[in-house]
């Protein structure tokens, strides 16, 4: 994030600029700045991710949300736009936000050079502070490497899986297979 890409924003403000139009921000206490377009394989892995978490959780009480579900951490005020999130049971909003979710089960962000950093640091560590979050997990568009990062009793843990491989989402139930996510019939 630039100095030239952000404004200084009540979150009020915030929604109503949200409402406006079809460029997304994200938010940390006052400052909003424009997510980045992302590239064809963003969008290709992110798509593949929801298609095979929804097709997995078919007749569960869990909803799978496109990276247009805004997340809010109410404790640390940060509102993002993962790429995608898995609810369980009902969803709870922000008291700040009625379209922002606050009990995600399991956030998926697709790792790109613009966004790794944050994805693994900043970012990550807000998504730390939801109480309702079990598993975080991560997409590389460099190779084929799922990460998933589960809460346990003794701090997070990290698990990964590539090319052949399959990855649990013990979480929600969920094998995901590397090779499957990753597939493209059109080879690019």
């Amino acid at each position: 994030m630039t100095a030239a890409e952000t404004t200084r924003l009540t979150y009020d403000e915030y929604l109503a600029l949200e409402a406006q139009g079809p460029v997304k921000h994200e938010y940390l206490r006052g400052v909003a700045w424009a997510m980045a377009g992302g590239t064809i394989e963003h969008a290709r892995l992110q798509a593949a991710v929801v298609g095979e978490l929804r097709a997995a959780l078919a007749g569960e009480p869990c909803v799978v949300l496109s990276s247009d579900g805004r997340v809010r951490v109410d404790a640390t005020d940060r509102t993002t736009y993962p790429d995608a999130s898995v609810v369980c049971g009902p969803r709870v909003t922000s008291p700040v936000d009625r379209h922002a979710i606050t009990n995600p089960k399991v956030l998926v962000e697709v790792l790109s050079s613009e966004t790794e950093r944050d994805d693994r640091g900043e970012k990550f560590a807000h998504y730390r502070r939801l109480d309702s979050l079990e598993e975080y997990v991560l997409v590389s568009q460099d190779e084929r490497r799922i990460e998933v990062f589960r809460r346990t009793p003794e701090g997070w843990i990290l698990s990964e899986a590539l090319a052949g491989e399959r990855i649990a989402l013990g979480s929600i139930g969920v094998v995901l297979d590397v090779d499957a996510v990753y597939f493209d019939p059109a080879g690019a």
